[in-house]
């Protein structure tokens, strides 16, 4: 079965299993985990931050930050299709008090700089104070788009001038650098906190990392622990993260170009309808032109075929990722080619 519905479903390898094996552990709540303090020091070292703190997913990830940034009562610009908004059960409003303000996203990911400017609320005893922009790099639901440097850049210094903090939700910050072929410090380095997944293209079972300062990261421990995050021997799985950073990250191209020759297969198949120049790293998002045509009727008869997709309204997504093969990509465009005659 080749899956395309997510990088999530990646196992780990031999190597982080042995890893995960022999790992030293310690308490990590306690900060005695010198394997979850390893992966820390690592993921500081990398992203051009003081201090980093491992937590058990992207979506606690971006939470613990953004209740790091703000205070109750507050309020967060973002975008309209993030993750933190669309996909993440509105934990900071329920956990935080604090309120969304959304802002339509660009088709490549980015916010308007002009329209962020226009959201942020005057001082105003009838309107939340606006104290953080997130940001989401690469923008899942845009395509897989990576966000480059000068536009972080330019946020930042809008953000300076308003006296705003940014958080990335860098769940695929390690696709973002690849793509656009520069350090993952290049584009961390104007944020006040990032997360990124060692659970999606790096290949570990479980985790995240939020990077920033040491006074942030050490006020992230605490929301860390309030919302039931604190861990014990974390060492376990952190040395699976500790594997990825060292041995994953450069391989992350050819996933890049599995999902290049996917969407160039798919674009000669009649009934798809697909922008390949819109595919930029490791996802794919595509439709029927047919839009008559029952999607779940298309996704059972890939299954039939032997390919899973995570098909939302009327469009799907494909996931490349470290289990898809050169091969796969073959097998894949067959099989879409052949559902689509069946339907």
């Amino acid at each position: 079965m080749i899956d395309l519905r997510s990088d999530t479903v990646t196992r780990p390898t031999e190597e982080m299993r042995r890893a995960m094996y022999d790992a030293e552990v310690g308490d990590d709540v306690h900060g005695e985990d010198p394997t979850v303090n390893e992966l820390q020091n690592m993921a500081a070292e990398i992203t051009g931050k003081e201090s980093a703190l491992l937590v058990s997913s992207g979506t606690m990830g971006n939470l613990v930050s953004l209740l790091t940034l703000t205070n109750r009562g507050e309020e967060i610009i973002l975008g309209d299709q993030c993750h933190v908004y669309a996909w993440e059960g509105a934990g900071v409003p329920i956990f935080g008090g604090v309120s969304l303000n959304v802002v339509k996203n660009e088709e490549n990911g980015t916010l308007n700089l002009d329209e962020v400017s226009n959201s942020i609320n005057p001082v105003d005893d009838h309107k939340p104070t606006t104290s953080v922009v997130s940001i989401e790099n690469t923008h899942n639901q845009c395509g897989g788009h990576p966000i480059d440097e000068e536009y972080i850049r330019n946020l930042k210094i809008l953000c300076d001038e308003k006296k705003l903090k940014i958080h990335m939700d860098g769940a695929r910050l390690f696709n973002a650098a690849t793509a656009l072929n520069t350090d993952v410090s290049n584009l961390t380095k104007y944020l006040d906190t990032v997360t990124f997944c060692l659970s999606k293209g790096l290949s570990c079972p479980v985790g995240s990392v939020i990077c920033g300062s040491k006074d942030i990261i050490l006020e992230a421990k605490r929301w860390r622990k309030a919302i039931g995050g604190g861990m014990r021997q974390a060492g376990v799985f952190a040395a699976a993260g500790i594997v990825a950073l060292n041995n994953m990250v450069d391989r992350l191209a050819e996933d890049h170009e599995n999902a290049k020759k996917i969407g160039n297969g798919l674009a000669d198949i009649d009934g798809i309808e697909i922008d390949v120049d819109y595919i930029k790293t490791n996802i794919i998002r595509f439709s029927l032109k047919d839009k008559s045509f029952d999607m779940n009727k298309f996704k059972n008869g890939l299954l039939d075929n032997g390919v899973m997709i995570s098909p939302s309204g009327g469009t799907v997504r494909m996931v490349t990722h470290r289990e898809i093969s050169h091969d796969d990509v073959g097998l894949v465009i067959r099989a879409v080619s052949k559902s689509i005659q069946e339907l």
